[in-house]
This record gives C-alpha cells, structure tokens and sequence, in this order.
C-alpha cells in the first residue's frame, strides 16, 4: 500500500513546515520551548525527507542505515533528557519509530523501495506487511501510540476558556498552541507514514 504523489508532496510540505517552525521556537524566550525544539526540527525534516515521491528521488541504499544513526543517536538524547522531564517520552517514541521505518527501508529488497516509479512516499512506498517491510506488531504498537497522541495533543489544542485582553501578543517562537499543533501535524505525519509499511 502507497500513497499517491499529491499525498506525497502534503506530507512533504507539512513536516517541512513544522521543522521550520520548530527551527523558529529555538529562539524562543521561553526555555521549555527551546528545550524540545531542536529535537522535533530533526523529527519534522526527517520526516519531510522521508516522505519525498521515489519518482522524484530514491535514496542510496546506504542513506537508510545513515536515518538510523541520525535518528538512533536522537533517541539516546531523548533517553537521557527523560530523566528531567517526561515529555522527553513523546520523542524517544518519535525517534525509535523513525529508526524502525529506516530500519524496514534498509533490509527491505530494492523492488519495494518503488513498486511503480510513479509516487508513492519516497522510500516509505513499500508493499504490504507480506513484503517484509516492517513487523506487523511493532506497526500496530506504533499506530496506537501516535494515534492516541494526536487525539490527546489534538484535545488540547481545544480552549477551555477565552480570556480577552490584558495580556501581550506572544512571539511566534513563544506560543504553545503553536507548538502543540506542530506536535499534532508531526503525529500525523507519522501515522500517515507507519500505513504505508
């Protein structure tokens, strides 16, 4: 199962976009925004990489062990920043999803990486579980999981009560309903790439 180009190109464009802005929140006043930031900037160009049509580029076999790395090393990070805060939780989930998928990529047969030249999710366009593009139970344990995450994220971004004046405009880097729907659109992004294993 593979998605069509023009899906293609939306994931590409939403994950890019929110590593932008998660790029702008590492100049935030604000340190617990700055503190998540640079991890979820990886997390959303990873992802807008990996989401690229194979018709319009195919990565080397060797960029797949590379993701791993790259993203291995992100979930050691998130690992170890766990200790201090649980929100580090989201992304040591994040960065070992995104090791597995490159994982999958990388001992998958040439032959799944563009079953038909025409889209697909870059390197993500693989045929089914049958394929050996994942293991199945690993993809299902990681669809619940961002599945829950966006309704929860998602629920939060629902105000709970409009306060009118009084406060200054925050900066763009500084607002949490900003951050929060970048969170949202990345867990998307990744349920959006785990269906196509």
């Amino acid at each position: 199962m593979h998605a069509p180009v023009s899906a293609a190109w939306l994931l590409v464009a939403l994950c890019a976009a929110t590593g932008a802005y998660c790029l702008l929140r590492l100049r935030s006043a604000v340190e617990e925004q700055r503190r998540s930031a640079g991890g979820e900037a990886l997390m959303g160009f990873g992802m807008a990489a990996m989401a690229v049509p194979a018709a319009v580029f195919t990565p080397p076999r060797w960029a797949w062990p590379v993701y791993a790395a790259v993203f291995g090393l992100a979930a050691l990070r998130a690992l170890w920043a766990v200790r201090r805060d649980r929100h580090h939780l989201h992304h040591l989930v994040g960065a070992a999803a995104m090791v597995y998928m490159a994982a999958a990529m990388a001992v998958a047969p040439p032959a799944m990486h563009h079953m038909d030249g025409a889209g697909g999710m870059g390197g993500m366009e693989m045929a089914g579980m049958s394929g050996g593009a994942g293991v199945p139970l690993v993809t299902g344990a990681l669809l619940l999981y961002f599945t829950g995450y966006v309704l929860v994220t998602g629920a939060r971004l629902v105000p709970a009560a409009v306060t009118v004046g009084g406060l200054a405009p925050a900066r763009w880097g500084d607002r949490p309903e900003l951050a929060r729907a970048c969170q949202l659109s990345m867990g998307i992004g990744m349920i959006a790439m785990l269906l196509t294993m």
